[in-house]
């Protein structure tokens, strides 16, 4: 049995992967290598040699991948902040860039706080925040019955794994009564919502296998955020933050339609590790 280096075997992943026009053709090699292996990818330079059967699976893995398949689909998991989720067909996967919007909703977070995450997709933000604060309440909101599924998966094994359970919730953030019971007394609100501006062209991972219902946000984006700054708004107790991700497009408008709600001030944007707008937040100013 002829046995191949692994260095071998992700130069030739990575050159396919490279070909098919994957953004990170390296890093998505090594993750898939590390997924067939079942090795931490930091543990691939331990491992000199391959089996044909590792690098059949591999090439098997790499094959999805160059037809764009997303590679979390592939892999089952996502990730945000510290932990881990479970991702598939019918539910957003979550994006580095959301870590940036976690870790400023964990900075402004008082003790034993309120906390609802609306449109929460897989349950990522939600569970992100409860791992890390375990004093928090965390109330999630998600519309679609594929993706909640997904949450509820999500947050049962996270509750195995010894984090705060969460409370989700099927609703609709145009609902005016929506989490009624929690009016006034929210200490921050996060949400990543549908924002892609309606015919943007992008990536065949996210037109292919992202839900639209949690991609585009009607013809400028805006949309789902208009309802989500009239929930928020509403669900805030005095002094309660708000925080939104939005499209790198919506850098101004976004924190434009903030500053029209009297009752939010100090609405700003935040820009990603690129540079580009990516986030707005406000507080809920007192009565």
């Amino acid at each position: 049995m002829t046995r191949t280096p692994l260095r071998l075997a992700i130069r030739e992943a990575e050159r396919i992967l490279l070909e098919a026009g994957v953004d990170s053709p390296r890093t998505d090699a090594e993750l898939l290598a590390s997924y067939v292996l079942g090795v931490e990818r930091n543990r691939l330079p331990l491992i000199p040699l391959i089996d044909p059967s590792v690098v059949d699976a591999l090439g098997k893995a790499v094959t999805r991948r160059a037809k764009r398949e997303p590679l979390q689909h592939i892999t089952g998991i996502g990730w945000l902040g510290e932990i881990t989720l479970n991702v598939g067909p019918g539910v957003f996967i979550p994006r580095p860039e959301t870590d940036l919007l976690l870790a400023w909703g964990l900075s402004v977070l008082p003790d034993c706080a309120l906390v609802v995450d609306l449109c929460t997709g897989s349950g990522a933000l939600a569970l992100a925040l409860a791992h890390t604060r375990p004093d928090a309440v965390v109330h999630a909101v998600e519309i679609d019955s594929v993706a909640l599924s997904w949450a509820r998966r999500n947050a049962d094994l996270r509750v195995e794994a010894g984090d705060t359970p969460i409370r989700l919730h099927s609703g609709d953030v145009t609902n005016p009564k929506l989490l009624a019971d929690l009016e006034g007394t929210v200490d921050l609100v996060l949400c990543n919502p549908p924002y892609v501006p309606a015919g943007t062209e992008v990536p065949p991972e996210v037109a292919d296998h992202d839900p639209a219902l949690a991609v585009f946000g009607g013809p400028d984006g805006l949309d789902v955020i208009k309802s989500v700054v009239s929930c928020a708004a509403r669900l805030l107790k005095p002094g309660g933050f708000l925080g939104i991700e939005h499209d790198d497009t919506q850098g101004e408008s976004v924190p434009a339609l903030l500053r029209t709600r009297r009752v939010l001030s100090e609405a700003q944007d935040h820009k990603d590790l690129a540079g580009r707008p990516r986030f707005a937040t406000a507080r809920r100013t007192a009565p």
